[in-house]
């Protein structure tokens, strides 16, 4: 690996003008692609293997036409009275009729049913509301259409009512970083520039990145309808494609600078960096691409996009860092040093004892303790854990400031906190001999189950042998009783099927929450082992050991669960809500753990590789364990740690998302890469190698004669292996590249 690499970084050194513009073709010839491919698909809920997901595949099945009335938009106008008075006084009646006629005037309204002809009023009459149906899908609702609803509702709210609008129509549609995003990106160059002490060496890895994350959206767009790839797909993609890009950019920076150091010719260093820095650059990519593509497993198709547009991006981040990178550097092969550097007055030594040096003496001296302090502050982290609700939030989660939100939160005043989540039950009668007197018997023990208000009427499909009809929950959608009420639902299921020989399916916003959370637990643990068993096994070809790949996934449960646990004090306990802009605590969406897992774990095994790696190679080439420990730390810390700084910069950009679930994945990363970069692999890692000594890197003779040997330390480069002797110098004297 080290030699072909070497070789590759040499080449593009050498042939930078040829590589740089075959890059620049790339991205014209995809970003060309894309705009001619097909619009991309929107995103779909569906998810196989749930009850909720059986009840709509049969209403699709049972009742024509049901999927194209449930891919429309709609609205729903939610009427409050003033104090006082009521919406069937004759004024406001007046007022309500009229907004509903101007609303079925739109082009695109197919029907609109005031709260009058529908009995939409609450007991008191404080509250109402009118249905408004349009004949397009939501993303299809021009803006004359929008416009032509909300002055209506202006109108209204004029002669005196409470007017808001639920549903997909007016609803805000939420950006995904904005302006906090930027800032990342800043305190991101800021990072580096600090770092390396050169503007030129700073601006390289912001460049590479941004050049491979250009290549991944357009990318993304340009096989969005071919593989189903939904704009959600890109968040994600964007959001790693950039923090990884900067990450291994800086990683190959770094060491091409300190072999620059050694006094090596710029052709040579940049070899040598892509062979060592470069081989801990793939290896890493590797364990992130197992991570994202192991999402497939879950069985979700939304995870599933996302995961592969992510990997796809962190492939092309790499390709860029072992290709790009060094035909950037032969095009600044000086300007990227240091000022002292490039002066002379700075080489760096084998013995230099900086902060990374230090710290990793501090830790070897005291590594009990070290060790002990570090589980119990990832173990309290991880604490609130144990509390963690799961389920997908919904317009109850926005900001009051949106009307949706005070829709939401007026329907569940007039018409009871169930109002908002109704169950859909579908009775399922084929074969039986009297389907009405089933559906009653069925409708009636539903009716009197605890925790149910009320049951609408049914409704039987054309042929008589399916029928629907939906119960109203006396508790809010999000909460634990109605989940109980959807399991006793379900749990009465088989004593009616045998009583009445029909059966039914419960669907609806609530069960389908239900579900979902359901599957994501059950889905968690296999996911975890075939990423983890995974990447072990990448781990041991790497580091040849198989206590120091145990270590690396004792160390991602800790950060991750610590994580994990910050994100539910948060976004479910409310602490510190107000400093990231949170508007509404709630249950965690179902889906975050498992993908921030994933994401996580490859991030982990980043931070693993690159700092393990330099203390492989130390140990390989003969220095004591310790003092290997030493030398990783003394020449990888200070690149660690920047690379931490700039993706906790990144990911907390995308904290100031208006998307619930961008915000909450930014946050979520961006605190898992604190605690895994700061207190696994800075405290943690050197704790446990300092206690493992030598049986760090033990390997059975078996199982090391079975192993192919991946060379990412660059032996073969100084050894003779893989038909490379020693490292060349370059003839080509330093000032003719500047």
């Amino acid at each position: 690996m080290a030699a072909l690499l070497y070789r590759l970084g040499r080449t593009a050194f050498r042939r930078r003008w040829l590589v740089t513009a075959l890059w620049v073709v790339v991205l014209g010839a995809v970003g060309f692609a894309s705009t001619k491919a097909p619009a991309p698909p929107d995103d779909t809920a569906s998810m196989n293997g749930i009850e909720a997901q059986s009840a709509y595949d049969l209403l699709q099945e049972r009742f024509p036409g049901t999927s194209d009335n449930a891919d429309t938009a709609s609205a729903k106008i939610v009427f409050v009275a003033p104090q006082g008075q009521k919406v069937t006084a004759s004024d406001n009646r007046a007022t309500i009729e009229k907004l509903v006629d101007e609303a079925g005037e739109g082009s695109q309204v197919k029907a609109a049913v005031g709260p009058f002809q529908a009995g939409a009023v609450s007991k008191s009459g404080s509250t109402a509301y009118a249905i408004v149906t349009y004949k397009a899908k939501s993303k299809d609702i021009t803006d004359s259409t929008k416009q032509h609803l909300q002055t209506a509702v202006d109108e209204a709210r004029k002669a005196g009512l409470t007017v808001d609008v639920g549903g997909s129509v007016l609803a805000s549609q939420p950006a995904a970083g904005g302006s906090s995003e930027a800032i990342g990106i800043a305190v991101a160059a800021l990072v580096l520039l600090v770092t390396f002490g050169s503007m030129t060496a700073a601006g390289l890895p912001l460049l590479t990145a941004v050049l491979g994350v250009g290549i991944s959206m357009v990318s993304i767009m340009a096989l969005g309808s071919t593989f189903g790839l939904s704009t959600t797909s890109s968040s994600l993609a964007s959001m790693l494609g950039l923090a990884v890009g900067i990450d291994y950019a800086l990683f190959v920076v770094s060491r091409y600078r300190e072999e620059r150091a050694k006094d090596r010719a710029p052709q040579e260093a940049a070899g040598l960096a892509v062979a060592t820095a470069g081989s801990a650059v793939v290896f890493a990519g590797l364990t992130v691409v197992i991570a994202l593509a192991g999402l497939s497993v879950v069985g979700v198709p939304t995870l599933t996009k996302m995961g592969l547009s992510a990997a796809g991006a962190v492939v092309i981040g790499v390709l860029v860092a072992v290709s790009f990178v060094p035909a950037l550097l032969g095009l600044f092969p000086n300007a990227v040093l240091s000022r002292r550097t490039r002066k002379g007055k700075q080489k760096s030594g084998g013995t230099t004892r900086n902060a990374g040096t230090r710290w990793a003496q501090l830790v070897l001296h005291r590594p009990v303790p070290v060790l002990l302090a570090s589980v119990a502050v990832l173990g309290t982290l991880a604490l609130p854990v144990m509390d963690m609700q799961l389920g997908m939030p919904g317009d109850e989660s926005k900001s009051t400031a949106t009307t949706e939100r005070r829709a939401y939160d007026e329907l569940a005043e007039g018409f009871g906190p169930g109002f908002n989540g109704p169950l859909t039950v579908v009775v399922d009668a084929q074969g039986v001999k009297d389907p009405k007197s089933a559906l009653s018997t069925i409708r009636e023990k539903i009716a009197d189950t605890a925790g149910v208000v009320s049951v609408s009427t049914a409704t039987f499909n054309p042929v008589g042998d399916t029928a629907l009809f939906t119960a109203t929950p006396s508790t809010a959608p999000t909460s634990e009783e109605t989940k109980e009420l959807v399991r006793a639902i379900r749990g009465e299921r088989e004593g009616l099927r045998s009583e009445t020989g029909a059966t039914f399916l419960v669907s609806g916003t609530t069960a389908v929450n239900i579900d979902v959370a359901q599957k994501m637990q059950s889905a968690l643990v296999p996911y975890l082992v075939v990423v983890v068993g995974l990447a072990f096994l990448l781990l041991l070809v790497i580091f040849r050991s198989v206590l120091v790949p145990l270590k690396a996934a004792v160390g991602f449960l800790l950060s991750v669960l610590a994580a994990l646990g910050a994100v539910v004090a948060v976004f479910q306990w409310g602490w510190a809500a107000d400093l990231i802009g949170l508007q509404q605590t709630g249950p965690i969406m179902s889906t975050m753990p498992i993908m921030m897992v994933g994401i996580v774990f490859g991030l982990a095994m980043d931070y693993e590789v690159f700092l393990v790696s330099r203390m492989r190679e130390a140990y390989v080439h003969g220095e004591p364990p310790a003092d290997s420990v030493v030398s990783g730390f003394r020449h990888s810390a200070r690149v660690v740690v920047a690379a931490a700084l700039i993706m906790i910069a990144v990911f907390s950009g995308f904290v100031g998302a208006g998307l619930s679930m961008i915000k909450m994945i930014g946050f979520s990363l961006a605190v898992a890469v604190l605690f895994d970069a700061f207190l696994v692999r800075m405290v943690f890692v050197p704790a446990v190698l300092a206690l493992l000594g030598k049986r760090a890197w033990w390997l059975p003779h078996w199982l090391d004669r079975r192993l192919p040997h991946m060379d990412i330390e660059g032996e073969a480069l100084t050894g003779g292996r893989a038909g490379v002797s020693k490292p060349v110098v370059d003839k080509e004297p330093a000032s003719a590249l500047n």
